[in-house]
């Protein structure tokens, strides 16, 4: 089994993707339960209202289910996700499904021997940007990389780039974080 821990993500996301990756292999639907997940998860991204359902710690589970598998399934999300959907909030972690889709992500691409890594930018990446990235990665030896981008107006410019335990911040923020420290330090 391909372990994902060094990925950032955490055992409980790492059983979930490894049970819902075999079960999908399984069934020979690898590729539509990868697009699935991916589309549940821009889905939750983009529904604000779901989004803090989902996230927040009073949601009675028991009442949900039903009407999250129901709102599902008219979005077109497969009977697999669905059921994988239901097994999170029958097990109480219906606040860790985010996590659990990203872990799932990063599973399925490590096991397609690709590296996944998260950009957080101030602005969307344009791209040449991103070809620019992937090639750079490329040259530094990690192969095939899927980008996971976020965007954090607060980072002012630069990129912020985790490769899995490594975290590479060039940000306009945090370099004048270092230099108010560094003039501290002088006085």
């Amino acid at each position: 089994m391909v372990e994902i821990t060094g990925m950032g993500m955490n055992g409980l996301a790492a059983r979930y993707a490894a049970a819902l990756y075999a079960l999908a292999a399984e069934r020979g639907t690898l590729d539509e339960t990868t697009v699935q997940m991916q589309g549940l998860g821009q889905l939750i991204k983009a529904h604000k209202p779901l989004s803090a359902l989902i996230a927040n710690p009073l949601t009675d589970t028991a009442k949900i289910g039903p009407a999250l598998d129901q709102a599902l399934a008219a979005q077109g999300i497969c009977e697999l996700v669905r059921h994988f959907v239901g097994v999170v909030v029958a097990n109480r972690r219906l606040r860790d499904l985010p996590m659990l889709i990203e872990g799932f992500g990063a599973y399925a691409a490590a096991r397609r021997g690709e590296v996944v890594a998260t950009v957080t930018s101030a602005h969307s990446l344009t791209d040449t940007q991103r070809h620019q990235l992937r090639a750079r990665l490329a040259e530094s030896g990690h192969g095939t990389v899927r980008l996971v981008e976020q965007t954090d107006p607060a980072l002012l410019g630069g990129l912020k780039l985790q490769i899995g335990d490594k975290l590479y911040d060039t940000t306009l923020k945090s370099r004048l974080n270092r230099l108010n420290y560094s003039l501290k330090g002088a006085a």
